[in-house]
């Protein structure tokens, strides 16, 4: 049954914060939203009406994907037909054949989230190294003027190129949230380099970094994207389902019951979702055979390659209220008693999606960031803010919750002046993370303009600009107000060299 729409509509078309696109694209969610053709089993809809499951804004006609990443190398390597392009012969052409790739990509807001590991891409082009730096710099500006999304997302590799190096300077000169970046970190990556994007890092707030053994051994050649999402090179992140783990007390008797019960049926509610959501988008909206993408190979439709994201929020407050923790020593994040259980909640969740047939590709666990409406809720399994303990044991805690999050996780650290002009400090924490298991950090200056909110970038004077009711270029403003305010994520426990 459609709904009357009127009152949304004029909502987005008078609203003066927001540009034209993203009007635009909030006028197409307000249709899709209108009716409901997704067929969700009776213990999916529970969960979604006592609110410890929700469909992350996607729409309740999904059309698209969440997430797509195609494979750009093929595409550079053998062109389109569909897009009548040739294979690029030097970096002008590469950078305009991504361009016109990255503006027909079918995905949810009609963005790309990914648009390639581009030193990968852009390496085998430079020859001239100013030329490639002018080249380069266009495609960086066009992607931040005319993407503007900072859940839009690039990658680099490991190694030491020429592009990787032009990247790195231009992003530290352009100071722009979109793209978002990762850097691939392995053992072997060069010093020297590492050095370059941590400095990178501390003034424009990225590239993140990836732990590359860890994500390539669960998912092969893989991506980041988005807010730290995992995926293959080549995949689709078909829908993004997240428990809100902070709702589970309530329907628990105790923290034996909420673990050998309560989770059990909850992974059954997250999953039976994502199985229908998945179902509607292949079976009745026929996303595969209606995308160039897949008719030229570079999207594939098998189990490695379609993936259903399970993701979860608010590990901690789950803990501490079933638990029913108030002393500060004995919460989550602190006390021996609430981490051993934590561990056993996640690793019980693990097992249960693993147990569990996926309907279609499979099913990915991911540590989701938090969405603007989210109040006295943590991302993920971190530590809440204004709750974080020394350094060493917020990283020691991130690992233990974090082990099996295939699908993404990611924890955020600002430092002071003192850390940044210190990278060596930064890279022993990063090397000491990752060989004890971390998958995913962020380093940034406490005092920059351009700071992390959880997963994206926004300018703190965007935020500003923004609740003074003028329009931004980067959407990705409008949540970052909403989060900051709700979640206090720029009151994050700032860093320093003593610790």
């Amino acid at each position: 049954m459609t709904k009357d729409m009127t009152k949304d509509i004029l909502q987005v078309i008078r609203n003066p914060k927001v540009t034209f696109n993203q009007r635009l694209k909030d006028m197409a969610k307000i249709a899709e939203n209108s009716v409901e053709l997704v067929r969700y089993t009776e213990k999916s809809r529970e969960y979604f009406e006592n609110g410890a499951m929700m469909d992350m804004f996607e729409g309740k006609t999904p059309y698209r994907t969440r997430y797509c990443v195609p494979d750009f190398e093929l595409f550079l390597k053998q062109g389109s037909k569909f897009l009548m392009l040739e294979p690029p012969k030097d970096i002008w052409e590469a950078v305009g054949n991504l361009l016109c790739l990255y503006h027909n990509i079918p995905a949810d807001g009609g963005l790309p989230v990914y648009i390639g590991c581009l030193d990968r891409l852009l390496e085998p082009f430079v020859r001239d190294e100013a030329e490639a730096e002018k080249a380069i710099r266009f495609l960086l500006v066009h992607v931040d003027r005319t993407i503007s999304n900072a859940f839009c997302h690039a990658d680099l590799s490991p190694e030491d190129t020429r592009a990787g190096r032009i990247i790195l300077k231009l992003t530290k000169e352009m100071q722009r949230p979109c793209p978002n970046m990762t850097v691939m970190y392995r053992e072997d990556m060069p010093r020297d380099y590492l050095m370059a994007a941590l400095d990178t890092a501390m003034t424009a707030a990225k590239p993140s970094f990836a732990n590359d053994v860890l994500y390539r051994r669960d998912m092969g050649d893989y991506a980041v994207v988005s807010c730290y999402n995992v995926l293959p090179i080549g995949g689709c992140g078909l829908t993004l389902v997240r428990l809100n783990m902070n709702q589970l007390p309530k329907l628990a008797k105790d923290p034996e019951d909420l673990l050998n019960r309560v989770i059990p049926d909850a992974v059954t509610a997250v999953c039976d979702a994502i199985d229908s959501r998945c179902e509607f988008i292949i079976e009745d909206c026929h996303y595969y055979e209606n995308t160039f993408l897949y008719q030229e190979g570079l999207i594939k439709k098998d189990k490695e390659h379609m993936i259903g994201m399970f993701g979860f929020v608010g590990l901690a407050e789950c803990v501490n209220k079933i638990m029913k923790l108030q002393d500060p020593g004995e919460r989550f994040g602190h006390g021996a008693a609430a981490d051993l259980y934590a561990e056993k909640v996640m690793k019980k969740m693990k097992e249960e999606i693993e147990k569990r047939p996926c309907k279609y590709g499979k099913y990915g666990l991911h540590a989701q960031v938090g969405v603007m409406e989210d109040s006295s809720l943590t991302p993920g399994g971190r530590i809440p803010i204004g709750e974080e303990p020394e350094l060493p044991y917020q990283i020691t805690n991130f690992i233990r919750m974090h082990r099996d999050c295939d699908a993404g996780c990611g924890e955020l650290f600002p430092f002071e002046k003192t850390a940044q002009h210190n990278p060596q400090y930064l890279a022993d924490i990063l090397k000491g993370a990752f060989s004890q298991g971390a998958r995913y950090l962020s380093f940034y200056g406490a005092d920059s303009d351009l700071v992390r909110v959880t997963g994206y970038l926004v300018k703190k004077s965007d935020i500003e600009r923004f609740d003074r009711e003028q329009m931004t270029l980067n959407e990705a403003t409008v949540n970052g107000s909403g989060a900051s305010k709700n979640l206090h994520l720029l009151d994050r426990k700032v860093r320093g060299e003593e610790e």
